[in-house]
């Protein structure tokens, strides 16, 4: 599925900049998320595609919206 490789690529790294923001443990995302540790950790390097159910989970147990996940980050702004 060559969407959902492009889909991790996205929004991967912001789910890794918000974890670490708020000190937030992965286990923990991953719990509220309804994952095992080994499940969520699957999806942040690449073994597992993001599919748009994993979106509503992850965003609902980080307490953002999707376009969050979604934002493409410019070199030089935080």
């Amino acid at each position: 599925m060559k969407g959902g490789k492009n889909l991790n690529t996205v929004v991967v790294p912001n789910i890794r900049r918000i974890i670490n923001e708020r000190g937030l443990k992965q286990y923990a995302v991953a719990e509220r998320a309804g994952y095992t540790k080994q499940q969520f950790n699957a999806m942040l390097t690449g073994r597992k595609l993001i599919t748009d159910i994993d979106i509503c989970k992850i965003t609902s147990a980080l307490n953002v919206d999707a376009n969050t996940l979604f934002m493409a980050r410019k070199e030089g702004n935080p």
